[in-house]
């Protein structure tokens, strides 16, 4: 149980890859606080973790309002008494292909969720590791974080950032016994994968195409890689951003 104790934290776990990570979490007895903006899908997590043994409470909370981001910290310190884990997972992806089409309304969107909630939460969330000269966080960047999509100019330029974000505040914060890095998904199983291809079986077969091993991931799969670098197995690893995108980014 390598998080046995710990406490950790994960917006945008109402569903998909910050689900799979809370349940994760939960399995290796860390006490989990669910984050997200939907209650329903964030009692769902909850009532997943809690059936299977483990830990854990909901925090309804908008990633883009500081207030909010200071009060679902101040609720994990409040109820489990620490923050030794955050994964700053909240995203969103849909937007005008068209770049000359897009408007200001589709940037302030995409920027606001993909970059300043995560600049927020890791604002709060080191705030409170720095009390206790520890603590873990993983933020969700993605495969065009890394490398350039076409029809994805906003998505791309947010992910890029938050590379960006996390390596500068690794670096800030590396000699006060905080570890941040992040993980980079390409195409995963998820709702936000259904909405981005609308459902449609050959947008479906042209992305699954495009990845070396011939299919799309898991969220389970991202959940552990998560895992990994949120646990002291890799306790020398800072600034860095693991790809877990099935070689779409080697080729």
């Amino acid at each position: 149980m390598i998080l046995q104790n710990k406490v950790a934290l994960v917006t945008g776990g109402t569903s998909g890859i910050g689900r799979a990570t809370a349940i994760a979490y939960a399995q290796q007895q860390a006490k989990v606080v669910v984050v997200g903006r939907r209650m329903d899908g964030g009692e769902e997590t909850v009532r997943l973790i809690k059936e299977a043994g483990g830990e854990a409470i909901f925090v309804q909370s908008d990633v883009t309002k500081e207030a909010d981001v200071k009060a679902m910290v101040d609720k994990a310190v409040g109820v489990f008494g620490r923050l030794d884990i955050a994964f700053n997972n909240a995203g969103t992806v849909a937007e005008n292909p068209s770049l000359i089409e897009q408007t200001e309304a589709e940037y302030d969107r995409m920027m606001n969720v993909n970059v300043k909630g995560v600049w927020l939460s890791m604002k709060h969330e080191i705030a409170q590791m720095l009390k206790q000269g520890s603590g873990s966080i993983v933020n969700t960047t993605s495969g065009v974080g890394v490398v350039g999509s076409p029809s994805q100019s906003l998505y791309t330029a947010s992910k890029h950032a938050v590379v960006g974000l996390t390596k500068a505040a690794a670096l800030q914060y590396a000699k006060a016994g905080i570890r941040i890095n992040a993980v980079a998904p390409a195409a995963i199983e998820t709702d936000m994968f259904e909405a981005a291809t609308g459902g449609q079986d050959e947008v479906k077969a042209y992305i699954t195409g495009l990845h070396p091993i011939g299919r799309i991931g898991t969220p389970l799969e991202v959940a552990n890689a998560v895992l990994f670098l949120s646990s002291d197995l890799v306790s020398f690893v800072i600034g860095e951003t693991l790809m877990v995108d099935g070689g779409y980014v080697a080729q």
